[in-house]
């Protein structure tokens, strides 16, 4: 996707958001299939998936965000419904064929970041909304319907497979990056270590995106 208003705090596409959106190409989508991008950020994996067709509708938490979104979807000429919700009410009685998630996953001293850190401080364990949406994944799919999440190895990607699987979801994890830490996790390097979450000279983060199906 070319050509992205990005102001300043809005979540800028990162490895995680290609990562994902590796992931996202692979699933076989077309015209008429729905989809659901919690955390939409730019609107970039939204736009992507409008691009081939799909029915989307995009959420975020931001109104900066939204109305970044619902920006480059005119410039792009391109439909999307985009919402201000958070993740853990969003869409209610809707179910979607494919959901696509890049949730808030640092680990934090805080619950919830704010400002621009709404889009990544997810506290202490890094699972104050991916947590949430394991719960809720039966819920917003459709039967066959999948979820595409990406997050930190630091934040548990055994912990989410296994919750995903235990709502009844077939779950795997389809892709795999490495990434030098960017700024956020440099600045917390002490903090990181006292919490076990990081060895002091730890340097490269491992980012995982799941894929969970409901039969």
């Amino acid at each position: 996707m070319t050509v992205l208003a990005l102001p300043p705090g809005v979540y800028r596409p990162q490895a995680d958001t290609r990562l994902l959106a590796e992931a996202l190409e692979a699933e076989p989508l077309g015209p008429g299939s729905t989809v659901l991008e919690i955390g939409t950020g730019s609107g970039v994996l939204a736009l992507l998936a409008a691009r081939r067709g799909a029915l989307v509708t995009a959420v975020d938490p931001s109104a900066r965000a939204v109305a970044t979104a619902r920006l480059n979807a005119r410039h792009h000429h391109l439909p999307l419904r985009v919402e201000h919700a958070e993740a853990a009410t969003c869409a209610p009685g809707r179910r979607f064929d494919l959901v696509v998630s890049n949730p808030p996953y640092v680990p934090s001293p805080h619950r919830r970041g704010t400002g621009p850190a709404l889009a990544w401080d997810a506290g202490p364990d890094g699972r104050a909304v991916i947590d949430g949406l394991c719960d809720r994944a039966p819920a917003l799919l459709r039967p066959g319907g999948v979820l595409l999440l990406v997050h930190s190895a630091l934040c548990g990607a055994a912990t989410t497979v296994a919750r995903l699987r235990a709502r009844g979801l077939v779950t795997r994890i389809v892709r795999r990056g490495d990434v030098p830490w960017g700024p956020v996790l440099s600045a917390r390097r002490a903090w990181l270590h006292e919490q076990g979450l990081a060895g002091r000279s730890e340097t490269r983060e491992k980012l995982v995106v799941i894929r969970a199906e409901r039969p």
